[in-house]
């Protein structure tokens, strides 16, 4: 699985973290690539964009709180961008939402459950029935 990962300054620690985390999977890192201050929808962008277009089968995306980076994603056509501070949401939106890009909150949630979150968002299938893809396509 092809994963598209990015984050802002608030979340650049995290991001390393879970680039090193994900051994199993190719990651293609969209930046920031420092502690320094920057604007999270430079990120977000990157990665939705490149979701969306079918380049990647996933994306991460961390900021401060999350709430940016999924706004931002949710933008673009395609995505459906799930912010996730728990381990029951991260598998909910997968298998009910089939959701494309997890979003995290490094300011919110600690290292350990944000690795925990990662591993359950990435493992869980999208449920395939019938109720949830029509929900889906009344999103679209």
């Amino acid at each position: 699985m092809k994963i598209a990962i990015g984050a802002d300054h608030g979340g650049y620690e995290y991001k390393q973290e879970i680039i090193k985390h994900l051994t199993n999977f190719e990651i293609k890192d969209f930046g920031t690539f420092s502690n320094d201050s920057c604007d999270y929808p430079e990120f977000a962008k990157q990665v939705a964009k490149e979701v969306a277009a079918g380049n990647y089968d996933r994306g991460i995306l961390i900021c401060g709180t999350g709430i940016g980076m999924s706004i931002c994603a949710n933008k673009f056509k395609g995505i459906r961008a799930a912010l996730c501070s728990d381990t029951f949401s991260a598998k909910a939106t997968r298998e009910h939402n089939d959701s494309n890009i997890l979003c995290m909150g490094a300011r919110v949630i600690d290292l350990p459950l944000a690795l925990e979150i990662t591993d359950i968002w990435l493992n869980t299938p999208f449920s395939d029935e019938e109720r949830h893809k029509r929900r889906i396509g009344m999103i679209e």
